[in-house]
């Protein structure tokens, strides 16, 4: 199955990109390309379904951090080491004749500077600025990376200034200081989407893992319960002594802690409901570990208790007395005008929003958006031609569920889901 990345970056970073991934299997790249790094906090919010998010570089990575965090798949940056820096640091030495201690280096890790010249033997030393630190303040200035140049620079103490931020490139090349900006070697772009398709596997592979639900009511409504299985795409069985037996996954779990269903399950309570959940690389050890959270679920002095025992032992909770995320709106703009395009109303295109994001795959089946919608499959259809005329949605593929009939068309949705 391909591993779809988007990929956050420069034009000049998504042509390189785009010529390594080529020669990569199993991968494909979905570009977004960005003027400056500040831009990429608004780009995520226009992002289509994917498995991962691959930016290409720390500052974009860090400027948004606010919306990166909203993201339901991993999120990683090519980080700068010290072959990407040695190739430029040794272009300047030995094609300009430069001496070490007429360069100044920008990086976000200063120790990769001081690992080369120690195994170099190299006993000059280059001007360093580190602005790792730069980076956890409210507002980073790339003007200070500027400046720390310029300053050396007019002093006469330097004769070159290496750079790892493209736009601090662009600016001393307007002052007119000479520059060069480090380059990431084919092998570290190799490298960090192999590592990008090995995230997104992992996480695939947790987000699937078996979860088993206990749910002890002193008495329940059908209704409420089957409910709330529904949208943790569970099946759950009575068992005796007013408990329940709930089947997922471990994916379908953590959306609804996001998402607050878990939360809202759990707090519309109007009797005492203890419930513990478990996940495990097997069915006997998340049924193992759901039955210890339900044990402490039922040690709590609160009413209404929830636990969750991961598969390796971290125990979460008290629901629904833990802080939360917040709730996702159906009023947000960019929400509201997909409805005003499509003609479906911002809550049939939210909830759409929200199937995606619970979606451990990329492609499904009118029958699946059906299944999670509860409506009728003609309702679905009528629903999914209005997205694929608008382009929020588009065929990739057909499937054959039984040796006889139609075969069933398969779509990937196409519209931005972290708003």
């Amino acid at each position: 199955m391909m591993t779809k990345i988007a990929v956050i970056g420069s034009s000049e970073f998504m042509g390189k990109i785009l010529s390594v991934a080529a020669k990569m299997q199993g991968i494909e790249i979905d570009p977004y390309i960005y003027q400056e790094p500040s831009e990429s906090a608004a780009i995520i919010k226009t992002l289509k379904p994917c498995d991962i998010v691959f930016f290409s570089g720390a500052l974009p990575y860090y400027f948004s951090k606010k919306q990166r965090e909203k993201l339901t798949v991993p999120a990683l940056y090519l980080k700068q080491d010290e072959l990407a820096f040695a190739s430029s640091f040794l272009q300047i030495i030995y094609t300009k004749n430069i001496s070490p201690e007429r360069i100044s280096i920008d990086l976000i890790d200063s120790s990769i500077v001081t690992n080369l010249l120690n195994d170099s033997k190299i006993i000059a030393q280059p001007f360093v600025i580190d602005y790792r630190e730069m980076l956890a303040e409210p507002c980073f200035d790339t003007n200070r990376i500027v400046k720390f140049h310029q300053s050396l620079w007019e002093q006469g103490a330097i004769d070159i200034a290496l750079t790892s931020i493209h736009i601090v490139y662009d600016r001393l090349h307007e002052l007119g200081i000479p520059a060069l900006r480090m380059t990431d070697p084919e092998i570290s772009l190799l490298r960090g989407l192999q590592n990008a398709q090995d995230q997104a596997d992992l996480h695939k592979s947790k987000s699937a893992q078996v979860a088993v639900g206990y749910l002890m009511l002193q008495s329940f409504r059908t209704e409420r319960v089957e409910q709330f299985a529904n949208e943790i795409n569970a099946s759950f069985q009575e068992q005796q002594d007013n408990i329940l037996l709930l089947y997922s996954t471990r994916g379908d779990i953590e959306e609804a802690m996001e998402k607050q269903t878990l939360h809202d399950f759990l707090e519309k309570s109007k009797e005492s409901l203890l419930a513990g959940f478990g996940f495990g690389t097997n069915m006997k050890e998340a049924d193992q570990h759901a039955q210890i959270a339900l044990q402490f679920a039922e040690k709590d002095v609160n009413p209404t208790s929830c636990f969750i025992l991961t598969e390796d032992k971290e125990l979460l909770g008290p629901f629904p007395h833990v802080k939360r995320n917040q709730r996702l709106k159906s009023d947000h703009p960019e929400t509201l005008l997909i409805a005003k395009q499509t003609k479906l109303s911002p809550a049939n295109v939210s909830k759409i929003i929200e199937f995606s994001k619970s979606r451990h795959t990329l492609q499904f089946t009118a029958a699946d958006l059906a299944d999670y919608l509860q409506v009728t499959r003609r309702s679905t259809e009528r629903i999914i031609k209005k997205l694929v005329d608008h382009r929020y949605a588009k065929v990739v593929g057909e499937e054959m569920t039984y040796q006889q009939g139609r075969p069933r068309a398969v779509y990937e949705l196409k519209l931005p889901i972290y708003f």
